[in-house]
């Protein structure tokens, strides 16, 4: 019986341990076992570290192998050579060693460096960030944006002699001997739900008020607004991913556009949905760049080598984006969301490396239009200033306008109020609505992991057929007005609502989207994208048909006044008209109606008007 030789063997250790946070390790844990969770952020060249040093001897040729220690540290070569010289010889000087590379044998290693994930970060500080060091089968197994929960020895290493260091202090690092990345980003490890929970999910999603029970509990604070609250809901569960058999990927998460007034609490929805998704970002418009939105190519201090940093669309891969003052965007900072939200990749070619990312992220941006209300004289057009291209990448464009109406304001100051005033008395029962939030979070989880929604034949056939229609709508109207919407309704709209359907379907924990789900995803784009598109004046808001006469009167007023290529200040035109008894909010509305038709044109702000050939 021969004694098998044994291979080379590298344990993977796993652990059911909580993760200890980065703060927290410290001297006491060295040459311990630690597990932490946390994202990666970077990941250096493959190195090659030797494990066994073949050495010889300058003077008498003798050669000795050394084994090196594991990690990142070096190995101990002896001062002296042990050989006992002849007589006549000369003895073996000290440090007679040299190092025979091509001898000695070598293991992969790499070195990863890993951040602390955002959300376990205290309010107002930086994240930190550890050294990894993996070797062998690890090596090149992680990308740049994963999330890890890492089991490994705290060990330290002598920082490299050139960066003069006091004596006796080294760096830490963590020698990596088993690693999870955690499955569909939830941060930790994998997702596991007790039975009970379980049950009582399924029990949740059989209640018929479900959907309406979900869309409640988003924002419970914030009085109104049932649709927007109803498309949050669909966008944290968002629809499935297809892979089709030519490897081309169907996003699978919703988009949402909220632009509207100052004070309708559009940023108190982004700030809820970043509490309460697995994963989020939130970033404001104004502060981000695009290396920050997307990724950045950063030169390593040390080995002097460029690596790639992600940014918030890569961190936030599997969740959701919140970019709030979405209008006061340089331009060239959005386009660089474009292909982050159609193709859900962000590629880069930047100093060497050419590299495609995953950013698998729906996004949740808010936005005021142009003068900072929104202004119902003007088009839809004139209002939302963002190019068609982002425009069409949105499923859903809300439009929140700050109504002044009685009852309801009146409403709505009580409810403000009642929230202010129980807010001393809400402190203390503040453990049920965090248990709620809690909760929400856990069944979003558990609907996004266990359910993919598809379409069933009969909701498939119906909803071509509601497609067609709707085109066919906006060809009349385009055809009645001579001028296109807004909003154009093209397939990425037809797709969208596939996917509202599919993420309704999913809150029920349902397998297929119904008719039922499509005409309720229907009615959500019906009064978001399609009543944006007809906003404004583009109908001339129904004119009845005195006015319209009287809008025709002034018209011809105007053109009489001004020849053509003559320039006049609007105040001055207006007061003329005044005198001769024509009302100055007509004779306003003439003008833009002009101003659309392209007759008349704007100078210096708005103050001269010019009349065009």
């Amino acid at each position: 019986m021969e004694e098998p030789v044994t291979e080379d063997v590298q344990i993977f250790l796993s652990s059911k341990e909580n993760c200890l946070s980065m703060r927290s390790i410290g001297a006491d844990y060295m040459s311990k076992l630690v597990k932490i969770a946390g994202i990666t952020i970077a990941a250096s060249r493959v190195k090659a570290k030797a494990t066994h040093v073949t050495l010889l001897c300058k003077n008498c040729r003798s050669v000795r192998t050394v084994p090196c220690r594991p990690g990142l540290g070096g190995a101990i070569v002896p001062r002296t050579c042990d050989h006992v010289p002849q007589p006549g010889e000369e003895p073996c000087p000290l440090d007679p060693w040299i190092a025979v590379p091509d001898k000695s044998k070598y293991v992969d290693l790499q070195t990863l460096k890993l951040q602390e994930n955002p959300e376990d970060v205290p309010t107002g500080e930086l994240p930190r960030n550890v050294l990894l060091s993996v070797d062998r089968h690890l090596v090149q197994t992680i990308v740049p944006g994963t999330r890890l929960t890492v089991v490994g020895i705290y060990s330290v290493y002598q920082a490299s002699a050139n960066q003069k260091s006091a004596v006796g202090v080294k760096q830490p690092y963590i020698r990596v001997v088993g690693l999870e990345q955690s499955r569909d980003a939830n941060s930790n490890g994998p997702s596991n739900f007790t039975l009970d929970e379980e049950m009582e999910f399924k029990e949740f999603a059989q209640r018929p008020d479900a959907y309406a029970k979900i869309s409640s509990m988003i924002g419970p604070s914030i009085y109104g607004h049932p649709d927007v609250k109803k498309a949050i809901a669909c966008l944290l569960f968002a629809g499935s991913k297809k892979r089709l058999p030519d490897g081309v990927r169907l996003r699978g998460d919703i988009h949402v556009l909220l632009l509207g007034d100052p004070s309708t609490a559009k940023s108190q929805f982004l700030k809820f949905v970043e509490k309460t998704a697995p994963i989020a970002v939130y970033t404001s418009g104004k502060g981000s760049s695009a290396a920050g939105l997307t990724a950045s190519v950063i030169r390593d201090s040390s080995s002097r080598e460029f690596f790639l940093e992600g940014g918030a669309m890569v961190l936030a891969d599997g969740g959701v984006v919140c970019i709030d003052e979405f209008d006061k965007m340089r331009p060239e900072d959005r386009v660089a969301i474009h292909e982050a939200m159609e193709q859900q990749t962000i590629s880069i070619a930047k100093a060497g490396i050419t590299t495609v990312l995953n950013s698998r992220t729906s996004v949740l941006a808010a936005a005021n239009p142009v003068a900072g209300r929104y202004d119902d004289l003007k088009t839809a057009q004139d209002n939302i200033d963002l190019q068609t291209t982002i425009l069409s990448r949105f499923d859903l464009i809300f439009i929140v306008k700050d109504i002044r109406m009685y009852d309801q304001d009146k409403r709505i100051a009580s409810h403000i109020i009642k929230v202010h005033a129980s807010g001393a008395a809400a402190s203390s029962k503040n453990t049920d609505a965090s248990e709620g939030e809690n909760w929400l979070k856990r069944y979003i989880e558990y609907c996004r992991v266990t359910c993919k929604p598809r379409l069933s034949e009969k909701a498939a056939e119906m909803l071509q057929n509601k497609y067609v229609e709707i085109r066919q709508k906006m060809r009349q109207q385009a055809h009645e007005t001579g001028r296109a919407a807004a909003i154009p309704i093209t397939v990425r709209q037809l797709e969208a609502i596939i996917r509202l359907s599919e993420s309704l379907a999913k809150m029920r924990l349902t397998s297929v989207a119904t008719p039922e789900h499509i005409e309720e995803a229907f009615r959500l784009f019906n009064v978001s994208t399609v009543d944006a598109a007809r906003s404004g004046i583009n109908e001339h808001m129904n004119l009845s048909p005195d006015i319209a006469n009287e809008i025709k009167q002034a018209e011809a007023q105007i053109k009489r006044r001004m020849g053509i290529g003559s320039h006049i200040s609007e105040r001055r035109l207006i007061d003329e008209l005044n005198r001769m008894g024509l009302n100055e909010s007509i004779v306003r509305r003439a003008l833009l109606i002009m101003h659309q038709r392209d007759e008349v044109e704007y100078k210096r702000e708005r103050h001269v008007i010019v009349r065009k050939a």
